[in-house]
């Protein structure tokens, strides 16, 4: 078996979140803590490639923390010749659509929304956070700080993601996110993001169970749905979470 080349880069992902990003990761974990304790809701929207989804619904993991999803879709045909022009004009449609979801969602001051982009640039997550904010919701954001800091913003403010939350993780991942250098390839393979992002948002639910629980206030948790007692267990939880708030 050839010698791994992508487990020095995972050690290294992990070595810069624990030492690096320590005190991101303890502002993130005191940010929903301090959330659920005042009796707002946890809601985690796109981090990368639907990594968000291992945050929601997993064994071991809170009951408060909730997807936020939103679609919105038009369809209106019309011929060639006009649709150059209302290109143009529904140029920010995609940013105006995420300020009419948090807008109308359920969402109010004093919850917390996690967000991701790697690159940081793109239009729709930087604009999900600065709606989050302008309404009272605390924004703790995953990007990648050297990925981030050589390109330029899609954004019509000129900001990207780090910039507009509340607490910013750095996932580790370098610039253009593939960190493995693999003898025939003209650039590096295998994305880094997504193992950084994981491993960083576990260590942050570390931190928040131990939190809530040192305060007198633990959290409702998930145990496997496949585990003989699992379905009454979480039925049980579920129902503490939609009584208490966490």
């Amino acid at each position: 078996m050839d010698e791994s080349r992508f487990l020095p880069e995972a050690h290294r992902i992990l070595t810069s979140l624990a030492q690096q990003q320590r005190d991101n990761i303890a502002a993130a974990a005191d940010l929903i803590a301090d959330c659920l304790g005042s009796g707002g809701g946890i809601y985690c929207a796109e981090i990368g490639h639907g990594i968000q989804m291992d945050f929601i619904n997993r064994a071991g993991g809170l009951c408060a923390v909730q997807p936020f999803t939103f679609t919105v879709a038009v369809n209106t045909p019309g011929p060639e010749c006009r649709r150059k022009a209302e290109a143009a004009e529904r140029a920010d449609q995609d940013i105006e659509a995420v300020r009419l979801a948090v807008a109308h969602s359920a969402l109010r001051a004093g919850d917390a929304m996690l967000i991701g982009s790697v690159s940081g640039r793109n239009r729709r997550p930087v604009e999900l956070a600065l709606a989050c904010r302008a309404k009272g919701v605390k924004v703790v954001g995953f990007t990648a700080m050297a990925y981030t800091r050589k390109v330029t913003s899609l954004h019509p403010s000129g900001k990207r993601l780090f910039e507009v939350c509340d607490v910013v993780v750095d996932n580790g991942a370098p610039y253009g996110d593939a960190g493995v250098q693999v003898p025939g390839y003209e650039h590096p393979v295998i994305p880094l993001s997504g193992f950084g992002m994981l491993t960083a948002g576990w260590l942050i639910w570390e931190q928040v169970l131990s939190r809530m629980a040192a305060a007198g206030t633990p959290a409702s948790v998930l145990i496997s749905q496949n585990r003989e007692d699992g379905p009454p267990y979480n039925a049980e939880s579920r129902a503490g979470y939609n009584r208490k708030g966490f």
